[in-house]
């Protein structure tokens, strides 16, 4: 939906010291001979609406994260996850930013990879509270659990921020475009463009999603070009799609189902652009390869039909999805072949999800294959204004990969290509034995 560097707590009193309180009020050492806590010092605020998740607790947990924040906070088994990129390694001073509200006090518990602390929280005011000093051994991200230790009253408290300061804060990355948390929380989409050649009329690919990496909301999608796309989703636990979905015309009409497989649902979409969208319930398989094949038919007219198939190797056999009608498409045929990788549930934008393309190939009007050996790899806005950077993109074993989410610690630029070893194998289709 993570690679995150091992801390080590800073050794010596000092650290103890500020680890038990500071300015605002976390646990302070009441033996005598003890000097006062130190306040330690910030460079920068990590907002939990952009970078923080629920990633534990219980399945009627009543916690929320909106873009104030942690809210609502109830429940003791619940673990909020925070998450910012450290640049460079070195001592990191972490805080709290917290108020009390439906408590008198409360005992909170903070977690940066097994070293703990914890915080009192009073005063129903927002104000910082210190929470202690680790050291960062490398540059990466940085996970921060909050979890609830005791209460007197209702809630724990509502938190907005973790502070941070230090060596190791200088450079930080973290989500701070507050009109654009939902998209930092679904985390960067990342895709792959594939040149091909003019009058393409079918564009196939194979797909392969390796086990474990099939986190729910994530769409796998394999055939995409200028008007469309077709691939793969993870809905939830229990149902998974093979979605087909064209928009409608750029300069205005609607677009119209043609005809349609067999239990194949469609019906219209919007949000992201209005267009038609057809679906099949189906149970695929981290693991298993599948393959897609999209086709463009302009019909003289101004207007193009888009078809897709997928091949399933548990039947062997290819499988109609639907045939969309697109007007003011001024006759195309497929332009602008890609794939991508998305999360569309914000909520799970902490799960880590990747996926394998090989053995690209595009088939003209007039029946030449010609194979596509070379992905331009890219990002979303995410990506670009850099309010995530756990994501990937290359070649591994032969075929063209794409990775994101997980807050791993090693990313990949964008805007490069990459060039896969050519299969030189057309693939073997019956194209007047498709459904």
């Amino acid at each position: 939906m993570k690679m995150n560097r091992r801390m080590m707590l800073v050794g010596g009193l000092l650290s103890l010291l500020a680890a038990c309180g500071g300015q605002g009020g976390g646990e302070t050492n009441t033996s005598p001979m003890a000097p006062a806590p130190l306040a330690l010092s910030y460079s920068a605020s990590v907002p939990l609406g952009g970078n923080a998740f629920i990633t534990a607790g219980s399945a009627n947990a009543s916690e929320v994260i909106g873009d104030g924040g942690l809210g609502n906070w109830t429940n003791a088994n619940t673990v909020t996850s925070v998450y910012f990129r450290a640049a460079q390694a070195g001592s990191l001073n972490l805080g709290l930013v917290a108020r009390l509200a439906g408590a008198t006090s409360s005992k909170v518990k903070v977690t940066v990879n097994g070293a703990v602390f914890n915080v009192n929280l009073s005063g129903s005011s927002s104000k910082t509270y210190d929470v202690g000093t680790v050291n960062i051994p490398a540059a990466g991200y940085v996970k921060v659990d909050i979890q609830g230790v005791s209460k007197v009253g209702s809630y724990f408290g509502d938190v907005s921020a973790v502070k941070i300061g230090g060596a190791a804060s200088t450079g930080a990355k973290f989500a701070n475009d507050a009109a654009n948390y939902y998209w930092s929380r679904r985390g960067p989409s990342v895709h792959a463009g594939y040149t091909t050649p003019t009058n393409t009329e079918y564009f196939y690919n194979e797909i392969t999603v390796p086990v474990g990496q099939d986190s729910i909301g994530s769409y796998f999608m394999s055939n995409g070009f200028n008007g469309g796309y077709a691939g793969m989703q993870v809905k939830s636990t229990t149902e998974r799609w093979i979605l087909f979905s064209v928009w409608d015309g750029d300069a205005g009409g609607k677009t119209t189902l043609v005809r349609k497989g067999p239990n194949v649902v469609d019906n219209s979409f919007g949000g992201e652009g209005t267009g038609g969208q057809t679906y099949l319930v189906f149970n695929w398989q981290a693991g298993l390869t599948y393959k897609f094949l999209t086709r463009a038919q302009p019909d003289g007219a101004g207007n193009t039909s888009y078809s897709a198939w997928f091949y399933t190797p548990e039947t062997a056999a290819w499988r109609f999805v639907a045939t969309w009608k697109r007007p003011g498409t001024n006759n195309s045929y497929l332009t602008g072949n890609h794939s991508f990788l998305e999360n569309f549930i914000d909520t799970n934008g902490y799960l880590g999800r990747k996926v394998l393309l090989g053995n690209q190939w595009a088939r003209s009007n007039t029946g030449v294959w010609t194979e596509a050996t070379q992905m331009y790899f890219t990002g979303d806005a995410t990506v670009t204004n850099q309010q995530r950077l756990d994501y990937a993109g290359g070649v591994e074993n032969g075929k063209f990969y794409l990775r994101n989410g997980a807050f791993f610690a090693n990313y990949v630029p964008v805007n490069q290509s990459f060039n896969r070893t050519a299969t030189g194998v057309a693939p073997n289709i019956n194209f007047a034995a498709l459904p």
